[in-house]
């Protein structure tokens, strides 16, 4: 049996990743860029390369996106208020000086206007380099999807699951294109569940509700990179640690409130550190189907009992509800 000897920087960072607090706060991002003498992100080029970005008018996403627009994208951002839209995109265009920044408008909640943004892509952009699932929410209070479907379970496991379908001919084009996928730390509280992925209104907690969608992109991240060979799509899921964002002060004021004057939460630029560099770096083209944090992969379970209920069965059942929920079907 081969022995694998870790370097003491690899050592160091697997302390730091099974020590939750230092690895998901701003403590991470720090010690490891030192630790790996990391790319700046300002070293990479994205020229004539098509990123297709969800949910980037606001926090990470946003700050995303003026990375990307800087590394000379042509940026797509997708999002549902033309007025805000109009001023991020403006604001980044005037920052970065990249004039290639376009949008389309669609609210990701409405499977209708899935397949319309979808339609629009695929008809201004033969090829999509990269797709970037960002868009999401924590709802303190339960809110619904048009169909009735759980607003968080729809925006986060349905319409990535529909978009990213719709889009494969473009990303095929890419040879090969990356699929991106922005979870949560939280995802590793839930297990996976399908007849579960809802919670009752009885029962209904927005933390736990959140976190049980992300587990289920988690493991479709994974699904998709065992049914799309990798020489024509990657697939990566991430997650961006405990980051200081309107949103998250909105949905955990109390969880802000205390590691916010410690200055323990990560800045937006920390927590879009790892999406853009998979966006842009070789190294995400070599594999496919990992879940990462700090431009390393990272286990997608912390506890027995999401291991334990993470079966094929399960992944099966997920599958096959997204297939029926969004009326897509891989061939």
């Amino acid at each position: 049996m081969e022995c694998v000897s870790l370097s003491p920087s690899a050592i160091l960072d697997k302390v730091i990743e099974a020590t939750v607090i230092p690895s998901f706060t701003s403590i991470g991002p720090g010690a490891r860029r030192r630790l790996f003498d990391w790319n700046e992100l300002e070293s990479y080029d994205l020229s004539g390369q098509t990123v297709v970005l969800t949910g980037g008018t606001s926090g990470i996403g946003e700050t995303g996106a003026e990375i990307i627009a800087s590394l000379g994208a042509n940026l797509v951002i997708v999002a549902r208020d033309q007025t805000k839209t109009d001023a991020t995109v403006d604001r980044i265009k005037a920052t970065t000086g990249n004039a290639n920044i376009s949008y389309v408008l669609g609210d990701l909640g409405k499977g209708d206007d899935v397949r319309s943004v979808a339609e629009q892509l695929g008809a201004r952009h033969d090829v999509i380099h990269t797709l970037i699932h960002n868009a999401g929410a924590l709802f303190p209070e339960r809110r619904r999807a048009e169909n009735g479907t759980d607003l968080a379970v729809e925006l986060m496991v349905a319409t990535p699951f529909l978009l990213t379908g719709l889009l494969l001919p473009q990303l095929k084009a890419a040879g090969p294109g990356r699929v991106l996928t922005m979870s949560s730390g939280g995802m590793y509280s839930q297990p996976l569940s399908v007849a579960g992925l809802e919670m009752t209104d009885e029962n209904y907690q927005g933390a736990a509700q959140y976190a049980l969608a992300k587990r289920a992109q988690v493991v479709l991240n994974e699904m998709w990179a065992q049914r799309v060979d990798k020489s024509d799509v990657v697939f990566h899921a991430l997650h961006p640690g405990w980051v200081d964002t309107p949103g998250v002060s909105e949905a955990l004021p109390g969880f802000s409130k205390v590691l916010g004057p410690l200055q323990l939460l990560r800045s937006p630029r920390e927590g879009a550190d790892t999406m853009v560099w998979l966006t842009a770096d070789q190294r995400a083209l070599e594999t496919s189907g990992e879940f990462w944090h700090d431009r390393e992969v990272r286990s997608t379970h912390k506890i027995p009992t999401t291991k334990g209920n993470d079966t094929p069965e399960r992944r099966k059942r997920l599958w096959e509800w997204c297939e029926e929920h969004t009326g897509f079907t891989l061939r």
